[in-house]
C-alpha cells in the first residue's frame, strides 16, 4: 500500500469537539499524513442498510471490488464534503479501473439524512451513482457504527454531529487493509485500489 507508515486517529466532523475512536477501531493519535495498513487485516463484518432510493444493500456484495468504505452526514459543513470531493476526485483519476472500485458510505445521522437530502448531496458531489449512501433509523445504523469502531454524537441545537471520520480501504476478497484519514489524497486511492481490487 502507498506510504504506509501508521493509523492515525480520525477526526470530528462537523464540531469543535472531535469524537473519540472506539478501541474497536484500534486507532492511535499519531501526526503522520500518509494511510495506514491495518495489522493484522480482518474480514470486514458484513451488514444490510437501505440507500437513498430504498432498495436493500448487503454490504458483502461488493465483493470482487476495492470497498472505499466512509461514514459521513449530508449537511456536514467541513470535513465529509472533504472526504467525498477527494473520492471523487480519485475516481475520476482512475478512469476505467474506477469500474473496479465501489465507494460506500454510511449515514451517521439517522435523523437529518433523508432520502431527498441524500439525493441532494449525490448530485451536488457528482456522485450518483458512484457512491452508494446508505441510511438507516438509529437502531439500524448503531450496530454498524460498532462493527467498525465508528462513535456519532449528534447536538440537537446547531445539527451537527461529531464522529469519527475516516476511509476504510477494503480488498476484493472483504479484507479491512487500509485506513485513511479524512484529508487523505486522491493520489492514495489512485495508487491503492487496483491492489484492493485484487487481494
Amino acid at each position: 500500500m502507498a506510504a504506509v507508515v501508521a493509523i492515525v486517529a480520525a477526526a470530528g466532523c462537523g464540531s469543535s469537539t472531535p469524537a473519540k475512536p472506539a478501541a474497536a477501531a484500534v486507532l492511535t493519535t499519531a501526526s503522520y499524513d500518509a494511510p495506514a495498513q491495518l495489522s493484522p487485516p480482518r474480514q470486514a463484518p458484513d451488514f444490510s442498510l437501505h440507500d437513498s432510493t430504498g432498495k436493500l444493500v448487503h454490504f458483502s456484495q461488493f465483493r470482487g471490488k476495492a470497498v472505499l468504505l466512509t461514514f459521513i452526514y449530508d449537511h456536514c459543513p467541513d470535513v465529509c464534503p472533504l472526504i467525498v470531493a477527494n473520492l471523487h476526485n480519485a475516481l475520476v483519476k482512475l478512469g476505467a479501473r474506477a469500474r473496479d472500485v465501489q465507494v460506500v458510505a454510511v449515514s451517521v445521522d439517522p435523523r437529518g439524512d433523508t432520502p431527498q437530502t441524500v439525493k441532494a448531496f449525490l448530485a451536488a458531489h457528482e456522485m450518483t451513482g458512484r457512491m452508494e449512501y446508505l441510511i438507516g433509523s438509529l437502531k439500524e445504523l448503531t450496530p454498524v457504527w460498532r462493527k467498525y469502531g465508528i462513535q456519532a454524537q449528534g447536538s440537537p441545537d446547531s445539527r451537527e454531529v461529531s464522529h469519527t471520520a475516516l476511509v476504510y480501504g477494503i480488498t476484493g476478497s472483504g479484507k479491512m487493509l487500509a485506513l485513511y484519514p479524512a484529508n487523505f489524497k486522491p493520489a492514495w486511492i489512485v495508487h491503492d485500489a487496483p491492489l484492493l481490487a485484487t487481494n
